[in-house]
């Protein structure tokens, strides 16, 4: 596509219409951060919040991309239209990517009311894509009934999966660590449904003991939301159906409670920052190629002015 932003209606209409070609430039679009971005959100917009977004995160090797492929197949067969968004880390030196998640979801490949796409993380730390909640609100304005984001294979710190979906799936596999491990802040906070895959392998019965034991000391108040764990062998495709059906529960009790509103508010506050942060940094760059950022360092450095007096002075000449 070229930088002629006539292009953008023509793309929106097809990818409503389910054209998977035209869902695929949208979103190159916002992984390249094409100039016609801003035109393609503001013609999503109208159709933003139609979608349940469900994450699915957890350590490498605990099945997520076969989960994720089976969690496909069941919403398929309860009529829902699906878009896959497969997170895969990308090299520190070369910054390529091995988008092996999709070759796992080949059983897919073929169903017109799938739509899987593989996304490099770039470097981006979190778990996700830094263009992932844009992809996200493209799926959406293709009509997708459900949006699976499955993260890169994720340590305890990487929760930004919980900032984007209505839903969070951890998965966890016996074998993984001890009862120690289930009480450790982290990635073990943000689930909304725990589940425990490979759960026919020796160690799934005390795994599921640790899981209830860590959320048996949590303090919740009357009408929280209690994490349900389930168990499932995704390869075997056994358990998915008790999997969606947590996460119906879950989307129930969002719905009735009000924190459907109030998550995707939270959503839509991160996306805004994210995006003016984006512009201050760019900002800040053509203020590196110029003298004033260097002209301040050069005073800091030689004690007439203190760093906050200097930072405060470069955000005046930003004209923000």
């Amino acid at each position: 596509m070229t930088g002629r932003s006539r292009d953008v209606p023509t793309l929106v209409a097809k990818a409503r219409e389910g054209d998977p070609r035209s869902v695929a430039r949208l979103i190159s679009l916002v992984e390249n951060g094409h100039p016609a971005l801003p035109e393609v959100a503001a013609a999503m917009a109208p159709y933003a919040g139609r979608a349940q977004v469900i994450g699915l995160t957890g350590a490498p090797g605990v099945g997520k991309s076969t989960t994720t492929n089976e969690l496909v197949r069941a919403l398929r067969e309860q009529g829902a239209r699906v878009g896959v968004l497969a997170v895969d880390p990308s090299s520190p030196f070369s910054g390529g990517a091995i988008l092996g998640d999709r070759v796992r979801m080949t059983d897919h490949a073929a169903d017109p009311g799938v739509y899987i796409r593989s996304m490099s993380s770039r470097g981006q730390l979190g778990g996700l894509s830094a263009a992932t909640p844009q992809a996200v609100r493209v799926l959406e304005g293709a009509g997708c009934d459900a949006i699976v984001v499955e993260t890169v294979g994720v340590g305890q710190a990487e929760v930004e999966i919980a900032s984007l979906a209505d839903t969070t799936l951890v998965l966890l596999a016996p074998g993984m660590g001890d009862a120690i491990q289930a009480v450790k802040a982290g990635v073990l906070e943000i689930a909304d449904v725990f589940v425990i895959n490979k759960a026919d392998r020796p160690g799934a019965d005390a795994t599921y003991r640790d899981i209830q034991g860590m959320l048996a000391l949590g303090e919740r108040a009357p009408g929280d939301w209690r994490p349900q764990v389930v168990r499932a062998v995704a390869v075997k495709g056994e358990g998915l159906d008790d999997v969606v059906a947590a996460i119906g529960k879950h989307r129930d009790w969002l719905e009735n409670s009000g924190n459907l509103r109030v998550r995707r508010e939270k959503r839509a506050a991160a996306e805004v920052s994210a995006l003016a942060l984006g512009t201050l940094r760019a900002r800040m760059g053509d203020l590196r190629e110029g003298t004033a950022l260097s002209d301040l360092a050069a005073r800091v450095a030689a004690g007439e002015i203190d760093p906050y007096a200097a930072a405060d002075e470069l955000l005046n000449n930003l004209n923000l």
